[in-house]
């Protein structure tokens, strides 16, 4: 009687744990009887969405460019076809504007989109909104045509120039989720670069047989069942296969600048994720114009198939292109010859450094260590034997209204590539 009670008190007690157990065997393989794959929590990866379907790349495509640029449509419509056409004749009118060599390097083709716009005028009317409101299927059009004219070897990307109009920051909301935007901010943080995979081969565990399913924004996706026998539960990741692609991935941080920035709040800032050639062409202090999409980044946490994550959600820009515009952090870094005798004449004064630090933040009285201190901040030293750096770091403390901010600012507004 014990035994057995306690049989039964254990049966009853533990129902949900066993059934957690039982849950965490099934994750660790790919279990596709659902409508997506399901894969352990303690690995990293995310579940894609249940109301998205898997896209399935062919891996016998041939010589049908069509499908690495739209693998869920067979051919183009009687629509797009026009506008095929109206752009295979831009580039054919205007091969000298492509550089073959440098493309098949980069991978990547820019069009200038205001130029581009006024020769399409005719046979793709909508060219401007199509490219702001619906901007995947337009840049994989793009992307197609030149990719069929020019003669590409692999697949290419089109990095759109001269986009208008610029929004600022402030402005950027959820109401552009999905489209084409230009912004201009100073980069106050760049991440390491990694690997992010944009296809994944899988192979059958009924019939072998391989295929490349599309993984969105790098999201581990599996196929729901298998090309080739219209079966198939299990499916096995082949990261070795040729079909698996994967692309270089940075993500940087952009604050607004400050003639945008309202008086008294906090500069806003939203992140970019570069891939490709646009890795590494961000660094800290840099003024870039950014053109991309707006998409959505979330995290699940405590929850199931994302009921969770809504208030998780954040805003960022998959880039398009990248421009520098390092002149805007410190327009006024120009030199006239009335500037080089007016340097001359203070490299031969006797304590240069003396007038230096009254020439930072004169606005401010006093406070000459404390402005020294900023000065050889700024400049540095040199390295020491012992391996010492030579740029030290400046902390100020002070009790307020001491002027703390605004000789931090004026240093940052003199250092070449200072970040407020």
């Amino acid at each position: 009687m014990r035994r057995n009670w306690r049989g039964r008190y254990r049966n009853n007690w533990y129902p949900d744990r066993r059934r957690k157990t039982n849950r965490d065997a099934e994750d660790t393989s790919l279990d596709n009887s659902s409508s997506s794959a399901r894969i352990s929590s303690t690995t990293g990866s995310s579940r894609a969405p249940a109301n998205r379907l898997p896209i399935v790349v062919p891996v016998n495509s041939g010589n049908n460019i069509w499908k690495i640029y739209f693998p869920t449509q067979d051919s183009p419509s009687a629509e797009v076809t026009k506008k095929i056409q109206c752009f295979k004749s831009f580039i054919d009118k205007n091969k000298n504007l492509f550089d073959l060599e440098k493309i098949d390097q980069t991978r990547s083709v820019p069009l200038d989109v205001q130029n581009l716009q006024n020769e399409l005028i005719q046979g793709w009317p909508s060219f401007s909104n199509d490219l702001s409101e619906a901007p995947n299927d337009t840049l994989n059009l793009l992307e197609y045509c030149l990719h069929e004219t020019l003669k590409c070897e692999s697949k290419i990307k089109v990095r759109i120039l001269n986009h208008q109009p610029v929004i600022p920051l402030a402005n950027l909301k959820v109401n552009y989720f999905g489209k084409l935007v230009t912004i201009k901010g100073t980069v106050i943080r760049v991440g390491s670069v990694g690997l992010i995979c944009t296809s994944m081969a899988f192979e059958c565990s009924s019939c072998h047989c391989v295929q490349a399913v599309v993984q969105p924004q790098g999201i581990f996706t599996a196929p729901n069942f298998c090309q080739s026998c219209n079966g198939g539960v299990k499916f096995e990741p082949i990261q070795s296969s040729p079909f698996t692609t994967t692309t270089d991935w940075q993500v940087a941080k952009i604050q607004e600048i400050q003639s945008q920035s309202i008086s008294g709040t906090i500069p806003r800032s939203v992140e970019i994720e570069l891939q490709g050639d646009l890795v590494g062409t961000a660094c800290p202090g840099d003024v870039l114009s950014v053109t991309g999409i707006v998409q959505v980044r979330g995290e699940s946490k405590g929850g199931e198939d994302g009921k969770r994550a809504a208030r998780l959600l954040q805003l960022y820009i998959e880039a398009v292109s990248i421009h520098s515009q390092r002149n805007l952090s410190n327009p006024s870094l120009s030199f006239t010859l009335k500037d080089y005798y007016a340097i001359q004449e203070i490299h031969a004064s006797e304590d240069v450094f003396r007038l230096l630090v009254h020439s930072l933040c004169p606005t401010i009285f006093g406070h000459e260590p404390v402005k020294a201190g900023l000065i050889l901040g700024m400049i540095g030293g040199t390295e020491n034997e012992n391996g010492s750096r030579s740029n030290p770091h400046i902390l100020v403390v002070g009790d307020p209204g001491l002027g703390k901010s605004q000789l931090l600012q004026a240093a940052a507004h003199a250092a070449p590539r200072g970040i407020k």
